[in-house]
């Protein structure tokens, strides 16, 4: 079932912009885990940690990159090159773009942390009309570190963007951006549909819509845009019931804690083990080993565009129920675990199936999955708190944090907000 939402009607749009990082390629595995089995360990690790600092907002994008890209000095364009050819497409990427060309639009691929040759090639497998990459600098056709171009700038894209839309005479009308992180912004004021996919915090603001699941949901928005709704939404997959399932499933341990009468310490260690070995699995996974057991659950859980990256959800949810453990003491504890793990579970479920209403400040958030969620966490908080007032309003902060585009993971502040209000008097 498709979800709706009200739009005042648009031109149809003549280009299609789309960040590359995140949308089009998996964002979390590029030269963390391919490009550093030809480096040392210690580089590594100084580009996972230059990373994080931009992730963090600590450091700018072009200084990143630039520590990023000192440690690949040495590797040739064919090592970049067969970095590049082991990294699979988002799922239903060509498709889309097969269509998009065969009904008269205009692509362009627009990247601020890809060279700028395999931007090229990327462009030439989908059949973009623009491609812009970040130039690297090369000497005998070895990388030195060096790096350049408008795309890494603290407004590069919107000057790339400005660039096109100029030579193609269009109007923001006509324009249409997809895009998943806060990099992209400086090109929202060129196109006048914004189309967040696995959207940061400040771009689910600042999107008209938000897609998270198959590339699917991304064409169809595309292919609404000119009509009197816009149409965004899929029915449940076997991989939604799966990952909600595992989500569930964390209830129980509330639930054993507290018939056992198990040390809330001791549970938690237990689940730092887990998670910890979960971890390896995947580390293990990006290189091409899959460890048995929980390889498989994570082929069967994650959504289609996390498959071939490093997945986070399970270490995020694991932090959740420690952090409900550890910060609180029982009953809190437990019904901060039953909110998070029961109301954020049902309130997706039924949101997808069901929703038709988005809330203004996060579009890929339902009402009705809120609802619902709301009446599950209430339920399930009261079967430890006892007291119905307390264990609803408990239920309620949790489910309104899990609404919000917050720039910290919703499976870390839902037990904690929650937790807190079961606390009170």
């Amino acid at each position: 079932m498709a979800v709706e939402n009200k739009t005042e009607s648009r031109v149809k749009p003549r280009l299609i912009v789309f960040d590359v990082e995140g949308v089009i390629l998996p964002k979390r595995r590029y030269l963390l885990f391919e490009a550093s089995r030809r480096l040392s360990f210690l580089k590594f690790l100084k580009m996972l940690w230059a990373g994080l600092l931009y992730e963090a907002g600590l450091v700018p994008l072009e200084k990143a990159l630039s520590r990023i890209f000192k440690q690949l000095q040495g590797l040739t364009v064919e090592d970049m090159f067969q970095v590049y050819r082991k990294m699979p497409l988002i799922l239903g990427v060509q498709n889309a773009f097969r269509y998009l060309k065969k009904e008269g639009y205009k692509t362009a691929l627009i990247s601020s942390g890809l060279p700028q040759f395999i931007v090229d090639d990327l462009a030439r497998r989908l059949d973009a009309d623009y491609a812009t990459g970040l130039n690297v600098e090369t000497v005998d056709n070895h990388l030195t570190g060096q790096i350049s171009g408008d795309a890494i700038k603290p407004n590069g894209k919107e000057v790339v963007l400005r660039r096109i839309v100029e030579k193609e005479s269009l109007k923001p009308s006509e324009c249409i951006v997809v895009a998943d992180d806060r990099n992209n912004l400086p090109m929202f004021p060129f196109c006048s549909f914004r189309i967040g996919y696995n959207p940061d915090f400040l771009l689910s603001l600042r999107s008209d819509v938000v897609a998270k699941g198959d590339f699917d949901e991304v064409l169809q928005a595309i292919t609404s845009v000119g009509s009197e709704r816009i149409k965004v939404g899929h029915s449940l997959s076997k991989r939604d019931f799966t990952r909600e399932a595992i989500h569930i499933s964390g209830f129980f341990v509330a639930v054993v804690s507290m018939l056992l009468g198990l040390n809330s310490f001791f549970v938690a260690f237990l689940i730092f083990i887990v998670t910890a070995i979960y971890v390896i699995s995947e580390l293990a996974r990006m290189f091409g080993y899959n460890v048995p057991v929980a390889a498989t659950i994570t082929w069967h859980a994650a959504l289609s565009p996390e498959i071939y990256e490093f997945v986070t959800a399970p270490i995020f949810f694991a932090l959740g129920i420690m952090i409900a453990l550890i910060a609180f003491p029982p009953p809190a504890s437990y019904g901060a675990i039953a909110v998070f793990t029961l109301g954020d579970s049902f309130a997706t479920l039924f949101g997808k199936k069901f929703g038709k209403h988005v809330y203004p400040y996060n579009k890929g958030k339902k009402i009705e999955g809120t609802i619902l969620g709301l009446l599950i966490a209430w339920l399930g908080a009261w079967l430890f708190i006892g007291n119905p007032f307390k264990a609803f309003i408990g239920a309620a902060v949790g489910m309104f944090v899990e609404t919000l585009p917050a720039p910290v993971n919703d499976n870390l502040t839902i037990p904690l907000f929650s937790g807190l209000a079961l606390l009170l008097p």
